[in-house]
């Protein structure tokens, strides 16, 4: 099986990379090692997708992925931001660009190996692939590992890396940029419903004027809103006065509350989704232990908030958890070491390329363990060129998404998913031109 593309990895830059390349006429593969697509945006909950500026470019997939959002009740547009998605549509609507485009789709895949030659990725084995592949398969090609299981090779002209941490490229010896700051703190979002949200926002509209914090509007006969708190104390926060009882009951740790935010969900209009709990402990988002433990911290910490919404918020009293991510939210692990290694000095400065994949004016966007130490620091427009996309190591490697070749703080402004879209896009048309 010979493709002209092979992207490694379904969710935000995966996605726009492959229904790109097929849409353009390229033969396109598209491996998942999950059973659906979107990554952040449905394994991990990450909703809504945060807005970029006004001057984005490759825009075309995420354009069309609104559209048909919105054909099937699971988009809106609320603040003046039309990436308020439902997680579960989501994943169908998915499914269907792909077919559109005529994307080959895997999900469940086990990559055992990758051949190389000289600076060039020539091939790769996929484990299990007969089972879920109906062609007909040169059987001199095919190897049988441990009597049963069947791999095939599969090759391609480029191969796109768009795993979130470099998962591909590491297995291949891609050199990649040091990490000397400690790690952001991961997340696990959630997702309660059976919450009557008008008397939560009529009640939140009351307590809290700050307009920049609290909002509250009425699309087609539904409330919708957003609201936050964090434990910093250089802000005043109208729910802090809540949360600080809280934990004085022992409904809370302290540590609890160190970040909330909640928005609702387009297509289901009793339910919220939280931006939080963000787990402080540092942990390593490449260690499995890590991960193991942030998982198992992050759900005892989502059932203690769940009480906590039921016994203080007006509006939950009939709520439940109706869904914990998949997938931790990390926010940055493995950068890989491009053609050209983006600075926050590029970024501040506005410097201009001659080949950008996106415009963006998102704020340098750093969360800390510790108390009013994060960083959101706004800027104004900056650009990324493709050659921070592209291996340093191999030349027919791309990257896209939150491990591209960026240092440590100018990746906090470009790891959102608005720019991902525009990364995986501009992956793809660059090919385009040159496959």
């Amino acid at each position: 099986m010979h493709y002209d593309v092979i992207v490694i990895g379904g969710g935000t830059a995966g996605c726009a990379a492959a229904y790109t390349c097929g849409k353009q006429g390229l033969k396109t593969l598209l491996l998942e090692k999950h059973e659906q697509l979107g990554g952040t945006m449905t394994s991990g909950l990450v909703i809504p997708i945060m807005k970029s500026g006004e001057n984005q470019i490759n825009t075309d997939f995420y354009k069309t992925l609104i559209s048909e959002m919105h054909n099937i009740g699971g988009q809106i547009t609320y603040q003046d931001n039309p990436g308020w998605f439902s997680p579960e549509l989501l994943k169908i609507t998915l499914d269907k660009m792909m077919q559109d485009a005529n994307v080959e789709v895997l999900f469940n895949v086990n990559i055992s190996e990758i051949i190389t030659k000289n600076n060039i990725i020539e091939k790769l084995k996929v484990n299990n692939i007969l089972s879920v592949y109906n062609d007909t398969i040169d059987t001199d090609k095919i190897s049988l590992i441990d009597g049963n299981i069947l791999s095939v090779y599969i090759a391609a002209k480029y191969f796109v890396d768009t795993t979130g941490n470099c998962e591909f490229s590491k297995k291949i010896n891609c050199e990649f940029l040091e990490n000397n700051s400690e790690f952001q703190p991961m997340s696990l979002r959630f997702i309660m419903g059976g919450i009557d949200l008008k008397t939560f926002a009529d009640w939140l509209l009351e307590i809290d004027k700050d307009r920049n914090v609290t909002t509250v509007e009425y699309i087609d006969g539904e409330v919708h809103l957003s609201t936050a708190y964090t434990w910093d104390t250089d802000k005043h926060w109208a729910l802090a006065p809540i949360f600080d009882k809280a934990v004085k009951e022992n409904i809370l740790k302290d540590t609890d509350r160190n970040y909330f935010q909640v928005f609702s969900i387009a297509g289901m209009p009793s339910s919220l989704a939280f931006n939080c709990p963000r787990i402080l402990e540092n942990l390593n988002p490449n260690c499995i232990k890590d991960k193991s433990k942030a998982l198992i911290e992050g759900r005892a910490a989502i059932f203690r908030l769940s009480k906590f919404c039921k016994t203080y918020l007006p509006g939950f009293e009939n709520a439940f958890i109706s869904n914990i991510a998949d997938s931790l939210g990390i926010r940055v692990s493995n950068r890989i070491k491009g053609k050209y290694i983006y600075t926050i000095d590029d970024l501040k400065s506005g410097k201009k390329f001659d080949n950008p994949v996106l415009i963006s004016n998102y704020p340098v966007d750093i969360h800390s363990r510790c108390k009013n130490s994060s960083t959101l620091d706004f800027t104004g427009e900056y650009q990324l060129p493709i050659e921070s996309l592209m291996s340093y190591n191999y030349d027919n490697l791309f990257v896209a998404g939150r491990c591209i070749s960026a240092d440590y703080q100018a990746q906090g402004a470009l790891r959102v998913q608005a720019s991902c879209f525009s990364m995986g896009e501009a992956v793809a048309k660059y090919i385009k031109k040159h496959v």
